[in-house]
């Protein structure tokens, strides 16, 4: 049996997964965005997660009509998975997925999910879902497959070829298909989870790993800030010993980690367990953005620099270097903590479209040039762009005795200008 796909949302993940898969397979990829479609049709990615010529070189279909899906035999859900605002987990794109996809089904047919969920949501919800929207029975008509996605957006090293790929099936069968399809491009290897669940699992557990690592880097900062050491000191001796885990502080959002852990959240809470680590660590990261501005606000009150008529820059504002993607940036909770002190920040990212920024956050984004006469500078996502400017460049940009707040420690305190006062966490 020759297999025909169709990969469902070309964001951060469906687009390089569908195009590799279109280099082995008959691929539909499929996106409610015509915007989108004309976008990557013109060769153009927003995410540069692929590059202009393997765009334009890819035999991908590229489509916003469901009804190009009509023919295929196995549909791939790529879709975001947000929290909403008491952070419980938002299924609504998901849903819409299952509405889009259910009326292409046909005997046969396998819908395999690679969004970020808890356990038991491909079965016990997307199942149902997608029963409804087709008419068929899962489990006798179609089948379910579940397939974490592990792209690190912007992370060229490390790219879908060359990560290890999680695969499980509600049959045997169904997961010997989906094994073929996605062995047929991931040249790291396939793992056989024995079960959906365990793959959810396994993907949720992923993120929230790291999520309480870097709470406990961030509280590890504040301690060593209320000792008077630099944490980046700390760590970098700590790091000589061969099991020390090598995580630093810093600001954590985007759609993964700052997302995931929630989802595994609402399932221990709804199975009667309270995850008291889990969610002290969200509540550590959560915070970060509101502790950075407060410690700004401190520093210039220090120095006897005005508040309300402060000159204050942010370079960086992706929600991680070296990315476009602003969703979920907690860069925002530095700027909107500023902003209730009566400081009108300046902002700079080389890489975040300025229509998204105003649109999603209401910023209009600074010019470079604008940067001059500052009293506090905020490193908040240390771009390689803004690495190419060293340090002494940057510093330029702050008036004499102003501030240097560097986040992520980039750069030595001791290799700087020294009238300026530098802080990082």
């Amino acid at each position: 049996m020759r297999e025909r796909l169709a990969v469902i949302g070309l964001g951060y993940v469906g687009l390089p997964l569908s195009i590799a898969l279109a280099r082995k397979f008959d691929t539909v990829g499929f996106d409610i965005d015509p915007a989108r479609i004309e976008e990557l049709q013109n060769g153009e990615d927003r995410t540069r997660e692929v590059l202009p010529d393997a765009l334009k070189s890819s035999v991908l279909e590229l489509t916003a009509d469901a009804g190009s899906m009509a023919d295929r035999t196995i549909f791939i859900v790529t879709v975001p998975t947000p929290i909403d605002e008491r952070n419980r987990p938002d299924f609504t794109a998901i849903l819409k997925a299952c509405a889009l996809v259910g009326p292409a089904l046909s005997p046969g047919s396998i819908v395999v999910f690679e969004s970020t969920v808890y356990p038991g949501v491909t079965e016990d919800i997307c199942g149902p879902a997608l029963e409804k929207s087709s008419g068929l029975n899962c489990g006798i008509d179609f089948t379910l497959g579940y397939s974490p996605e592990r792209i690190n957006p912007g992370d060229k090293e490390h790219p879908l070829e060359k990560i290890v790929k999680v695969v499980a099936g509600q049959d045997e069968q169904t997961l010997q298909r989906l094994v073929a399809v996605y062995g047929a491009v991931v040249e790291a290897g396939i793992h056989q989870a024995p079960s959906i669940k365990v793959a959810e699992a396994a993907k949720v557990i992923e993120n929230t790993q790291r999520d309480v690592n870097i709470a406990l880097m961030n509280e590890i900062s504040k301690i060593c800030e209320l000792a008077g050491i630099r944490s980046a000191d700390v760590l970098a001796a700590a790091g000589t010993k061969w099991n020390f885990l090598k995580f630093h502080p810093g600001l954590v959002g985007g759609h993964c980690i700052g997302v995931d852990p929630y989802y595994l959240t609402a399932k221990a809470e709804e199975l009667g367990h309270h995850p008291e680590v889990i969610l002290s660590g969200r509540r550590i990261n959560d915070g970060m953005g509101a502790y950075v501005a407060e410690k700004v606000i401190r520093l210039l009150a220090n120095h006897d620099l005005p508040l309300k008529k402060a000159r204050v820059g942010i370079l960086g504002f992706t929600f991680k270097e070296d990315v476009p993607d602003i969703r979920n940036s907690k860069v925002i909770d530095i700027y909107s903590k500023l902003r209730s002190y009566g400081i009108e920040p300046l902002v700079h990212d080389p890489l975040a479209d300025p229509k998204a920024m105003l649109d999603e956050y209401g910023i209009a984004v600074s010019e470079l040039g604008e940067m001059k006469d500052l009293n506090a500078l905020v490193l908040a996502v240390p771009h390689l762009a803004y690495d190419e400017f060293g340090g002494d460049q940057l510093c330029q940009m702050v008036e004499s005795g102003g501030i240097f707040v560097d986040i992520k420690s980039k750069f030595r305190p001791d290799a700087l200008r020294p009238d300026l006062n530098y802080w990082s966490l």
